[in-house]
């Protein structure tokens, strides 16, 4: 137990700035690339329908059931009274939640918690997983399950940092893409009912206003990201003290 606490908490070195902006690019990569996006953007789906899915419940809502299709869209299906605040806030999480999870992710990477965020993000996944109520669906968390556990578990120290990185990278900018997308399909007539325009229709404020906020959110988060990634919060020598103390 000793041990298993000193792997999660201890903090490791810091990686090189060049190794920080590889996994930025390649985050990029993943992200840009029109065929790369349709695989990869299942994981965003992933962390936004448990978005909405988290802050429905802290707000009292009854979850029901989590749903993710091969088109990467998602649907989160939850009980309770149709309007009011738990309702606008289940609806406003869903977009922002892939960034704050990256944010979240860089700021214990900033205090060298590699293999903390890794466990994080596979416990997140197995309490989505349990609301799975699709095959599809099952079968996209287990495998970003499988993944995450076989670098966090099996993987050197340098490689586990350089997945961190990259994943975290991948949340903070792979959560701005989908607000285009949204904004594109609004304007096309092809979603009628986004969160934008459901949560539209309960605050009486114009769609465009909160596609706008959510694209705010989620750049002003890339940016405080990304300077926690490339500025560590925890002073180098601390970080070397406790590599040394775990190794």
């Amino acid at each position: 137990m000793s041990s298993l606490w000193h792997r999660l908490f201890d903090a490791a070195p810091s990686p090189p700035h060049l190794l920080i902006i590889i996994t930025a690019i390649a985050a990029l990569l993943v992200i840009v690339p029109v065929p790369a996006w349709r695989l990869s953007r299942n994981a965003i789906t992933i962390a936004h329908e448990g978005g909405h899915a988290l802050i429905g419940v802290l707000f009292g809502r009854r979850l029901r059931g989590i749903r993710l299709h091969s088109d990467t869209s998602g649907l989160t299906l939850s009980s309770g009274r149709p309007t009011g605040l738990g309702m606008v806030m289940s609806l406003l999480a869903g977009y922002i939640s892939p960034s704050l999870l990256g944010l979240a992710g860089a700021w214990l990477l900033g205090f060298g918690r590699i293999t903390l965020v890794l466990w994080l993000t596979l416990a997140l996944l197995v309490a989505v997983l349990i609301m799975i109520r699709n095959v599809y669906g099952a079968i996209a968390v287990i495998v970003v399950g499988a993944i995450v556990f076989a670098v966090s578990w099996y993987a050197s120290p340098s490689a586990q940092s350089a997945f961190a990185y990259a994943g975290v990278w991948f949340l903070l900018v792979g959560g701005v893409r989908p607000i285009g997308e949204l904004q594109r399909l609004r304007a096309q007539g092809r979603a009628p009912d986004s969160d934008a325009d459901q949560v539209a229709r309960l605050t009486h404020l114009p769609g465009i206003f909160w596609v706008g906020f959510f694209g705010l959110v989620n750049l002003a988060v890339l940016a405080f990201g990304g300077y926690l990634l490339t500025q560590p919060l925890l002073p180098e020598a601390a970080r070397l003290a406790g590599y040394a103390g775990l190794h």
